[in-house]
């Protein structure tokens, strides 16, 4: 399948210190089959120097296509993804934390089998495969993995990473599906209501993962793990739109 271009959709809180470094990787990747890059920044309102630093490395890299987007009121990760799904142009589009935890060095790992004709979706697993792990905590991935395991109860499906941040979507297919949840709910939403989609071929590769500590800046916490038990149960089990 020919794939012109890829959109990168990259929500950004607070991140600052690491954005440029992410781009940097970004821009770094040649892509198969010379697929064009599109980035797609969201500041969901940061208060640090997240804004300043995107728009000099804009300024200072003008042969990366960037496209930035800002929150006036920070809504969360899930609102700024639904910003910048709405806001892509690009063939096919994945999900980039604009912190160092994913390396974009493994686009074409995920890219491949859309190019050769046999996925719609593709999850980067950081539960498979001989890629680098960071070994950091024991109860946030058993949690990651019983997250999976009750929502792969639900969706019929045996994924082995339901939470990760790497999504790669036909742009239009995602589009198309209404998302409601505004914070780290999207992945369960998101992942049940493409186990309802007819005939969807979904396919899960290995990727790196560079885990970050919280004094690192890591973001998700136990709260949040409560809340991905009840967008389960929600979109699941009582099935809501």
């Amino acid at each position: 399948m020919k794939i012109n271009k890829l959109s990168i959709i990259i929500p950004a809180y607070n991140e600052g210190r690491t954005i440029h470094l992410i781009l940097n990787k970004i821009k770094a990747v040649e892509l198969i089959d010379d697929i064009q890059k599109e980035v797609i920044i969201i500041n969901d309102c940061s208060k640090d120097d997240t804004e300043e630093a995107i728009l000099r490395y804009q300024q200072e890299n003008s042969d990366l296509n960037i496209q930035y987007f800002k929150h006036e009121k920070n809504a969360g990760k899930g609102a700024a993804l639904h910003t910048g799904i709405s806001k892509a142009t690009g063939d096919y589009l994945i999900i980039q934390d604009a912190d160092l935890e994913y390396d974009p060095e493994e686009y074409n790992d995920l890219l491949k089998p859309i190019c050769k004709g046999f996925a719609d979706v593709v999850y980067g697993s950081r539960f498979m495969g001989a890629n680098p792990h960071r070994i950091l905590f024991f109860w946030h991935t058993i949690g990651n993995r019983w997250l999976t395991f009750f929502s792969n109860m639900f969706s019929n499906m045996n994924l082995t990473d339901m939470e990760t941040c790497y999504k790669l979507f036909d742009r239009k297919l995602i589009q198309s599906i209404s998302l409601s949840e505004k914070r780290f709910g999207f992945e369960p939403e998101v992942t049940i209501k493409l186990s309802r989609i007819p005939n969807l071929r979904l396919y899960e590769v290995g990727i790196s993962y560079y885990g970050r500590t919280y004094e690192e800046g890591k973001k998700i916490g136990w709260k949040d793990g409560f809340r991905a038990i009840w967008c389960i149960l929600k979109y699941g089990m009582f099935k809501a739109k």
